[in-house]
């Protein structure tokens, strides 16, 4: 419905098809839907296990007004990077749950000295990040009632985040009445994958009552530097194979065939598919049952080995940091330097895989914390693909965190650094559903 229709036309239409609480929405909306058109002020949300990031923008320039980072949420040494006004500022106040971490960031937004706003009232909409939405979710939705029950369901498969993004979702809501909330899923991008690169090889019936499958993740990222490196090529998204490798402390592969993604490589949980920072990515399954005869340990010991003791940490034995593990090979530390090219190892098996899989490759795509930032790791990872006539540009390749092209100009696939913005890419889902409402 157009946005300059009476109050009474829509809801006409929209009691028929939604409830109470989204058609106070309407309201709220019609009734400054001039600013809001052109001067729309997005929050983004995203709640982690023990953190709180945040970002305010200014929709009409997609200018980021403010940003921070709660660290340490509900431990000991609580901290907060909070950047506005062109100044950075770190913040020691001890946040003992999300609840006060969310009532810190609104007080740093709407202070006198460290604020961007004068009041809540200037906050149009709220997106957060949810990282597990199961089947149900194949794209970005208003949150309502039904929504928020279909998270919960999804808690067992991201026990870890799940729960904090939904203390984030109430407790903006409580802070921000008849605000639309947007929640904005890592899973939705990769919806569009087939049975076949979805599902596990195990007995049918554990799909079907328990929804044991390939979900993929950070699909914010995905989508973000996919359709950034399209724009900057002047193609469509499904004019190319694309392979993004999002490498971070997580870490992702993600194959999108002429925009269907073809196969990526987390699966039911963010633990499967790459060495990561603490991670430990694939492993034999069988390794579950010898460790608990062999050690005593239980499900639930083994699982914390999995996630938060394997991976770069666990193969080094120094730290989960790359530059640190870098720092430690070149002093010779063997486990450090085995682990580096562990790593490498598993990302080139990951991108050969999924170039077999699309027959063939267009553009790679580099980004996220190592994807930005590792020089070495890239041309390390692209030297593998000389063979099928991928070059590298090594002046070009010598940067961090910059929009560039690495490949040489008659290398046969092209070759990119793009820094994510999955904040954006939750700003521009939300302002886009609440324009729509």
């Amino acid at each position: 419905m157009p946005r300059n229709a009476s109050l009474v036309d829509m809801l006409k239409n929209i009691i028929r098809r939604m409830s109470v609480k989204r058609v106070c929405y309407i309201i709220v909306l019609d009734t400054i839907s001039i600013r809001k058109e052109k001067y729309m002020k997005i929050l983004v949300v995203n709640c982690g296990s023990s953190s709180l990031k945040y970002q305010l923008l200014d929709m009409e320039t997609e200018a980021v007004l403010a940003k921070g980072y709660a660290e340490k949420v509900g431990m000991e040494g609580t901290f907060t990077t909070h950047e506005a006004n062109g100044e950075e500022k770190t913040i020691h106040t001890q946040l003992n749950h999300h609840t006060e971490a969310i009532k810190f960031m609104v007080k740093l937004l709407t202070d006198k000295e460290t604020g961007v706003i004068k009041d809540l009232s200037e906050i149009d909409a709220v997106g957060h990040r949810v990282v597990h939405g199961g089947e149900n979710f194949n794209k970005s939705v208003i949150v309502d009632r039904d929504v928020k029950e279909a998270i919960k369901k999804c808690i067992p498969l991201a026990p870890l985040h799940n729960p904090a993004n939904l203390i984030g979702i109430d407790e903006c809501e409580k802070i921000l009445p008849n605000v639309p909330m947007i929640a904005v899923f890592d899973t939705a991008f990769h919806q569009s994958m087939s049975k076949v690169a979805y599902l596990y090889a195990l007995p049918y019936e554990y799909y079907e009552k328990y929804g044991i499958r390939r979900y993929g993740f950070h699909g914010t990222s995905h989508k973000y530097v996919t359709n950034k490196a399209a724009e900057v090529l002047n193609k469509k998204v499904d004019e190319l194979k694309i392979i993004s490798c999002h490498l971070g402390n997580g870490g992702s592969i993600c194959a999108l065939n002429h925009g269907i993604v073809e196969d990526t490589s987390m699966g039911f949980t963010p633990l499967e598919g790459l060495m990561m920072g603490t991670r430990s990515g694939d492993i034999d399954p069988a390794i579950i049952k010898f460790l608990v005869n062999e050690e005593g340990m239980t499900i639930d010991e083994i699982d914390n080995v999995l996630n938060t003791k394997s991976g770069l940490f666990g193969i080094s034995g120094v730290s989960n940091d790359m530059r640190d593990i870098e720092n430690a090979a070149r002093e010779g530390n063997e486990r450090a330097l085995i682990s580096l090219k562990m790593y490498t190892h598993m990302v080139v098996k990951y991108i050969g895989g999924y170039i077999a899989a699309m027959n063939g490759v267009d553009l790679i795509i580099f980004t996220a914390g190592t994807g930005e930032k590792g020089i070495k790791q890239r041309e390390k990872v692209c030297n593998y693909f000389g063979y099928m006539g991928i070059t590298i540009d090594k002046e070009a390749n010598n940067c961090r965190s910059k929009l560039v092209e690495i490949s040489t100009p008659d290398s046969k696939v092209k070759v990119m650094v793009v820094p994510t913005n999955e904040e954006l890419t939750i700003a521009r889902d939300t302002k886009e559903i609440v324009g729509n409402i």
